[in-house]
């Protein structure tokens, strides 16, 4: 049986390693259940223990962080992966965010930032350092050549998109509407289709941008 939220945490540098090994340990409600070096053993650790976060690091050997996610995404989709990372560029985060991250934090955060992100996407919820929210909202104002959707959002959908927004994951969105939660998934994949958004977390930063929620 489960001991709390179980933690995977992938990192190259033993420091870091040991670092949040030791944050985590002082969290009763917190196991970390394996930890990887590299890519590779990543990988396969995730897909044996299928933890319920995975904390990751973008450059790693023999796999980036990117394939990782790419390889643990196909197996495992409803896998809950929290990048943290000292790179903050565009190709890496964006990358990262369309192969399926639900997070993005940087490593100069604080140890309570790492915590209440675990938190946040353990509950399916995105959580973006503020840097890396505001790189994606400026990418997501970029004019678009893909053309506009022909069909508008319906007002199931428009009122689901909210609750994207607010941070509620498919479940919560489920139990306020009073469906279910696979009906909840066809709907956010009906949105995400329509606005050729790649995730929840484009999709939330979408409905920011469009003021349909409020920070």
């Amino acid at each position: 049986m489960k001991n709390g939220i179980t933690i995977f945490h992938a990192d190259d540098h033993t420091l870091v390693r040991e670092g949040v090994r030791a944050l985590l340990s002082t969290e009763p409600d917190i196991q970390l259940v394996g930890e990887a070096d590299n890519g590779e053993t990543a990988i396969s650790g995730i897909l044996s223990l299928n933890p319920d976060v995975t904390l990751l690091d973008l450059q790693m050997p023999k796999k980036t962080g990117v394939e990782v996610i790419t390889a643990v995404k196909q197996a495992l989709p409803d896998a809950r992966i929290l990048v943290v990372t000292s790179f903050a560029d565009d190709d890496h985060v964006f990358s990262a965010i369309k192969a399926g991250a639900l997070g993005y934090l940087l490593k100069d955060s604080s140890p309570a930032d790492l915590l209440n992100a675990i938190q946040d996407v353990h509950n399916g919820r995105s959580s973006l350092h503020p840097i890396i929210a505001h790189k994606v909202i400026q990418e997501l104002n970029k004019p678009t050549p893909l053309p506009p959707t022909e069909a508008p959002l319906t007002e199931r959908e428009l009122e689901i998109l909210k609750l994207i927004a607010q941070g509620l994951s498919n479940q919560e969105i489920a139990d306020k509407l009073v469906i279910s939660e696979r009906t909840i998934r066809s709907h956010v994949s009906h949105i995400l289709h329509k606005l050729h958004l790649a995730n929840r977390t484009q999709a939330a930063l979408y409905a920011l941008r469009e003021g349909y929620v409020q920070v």
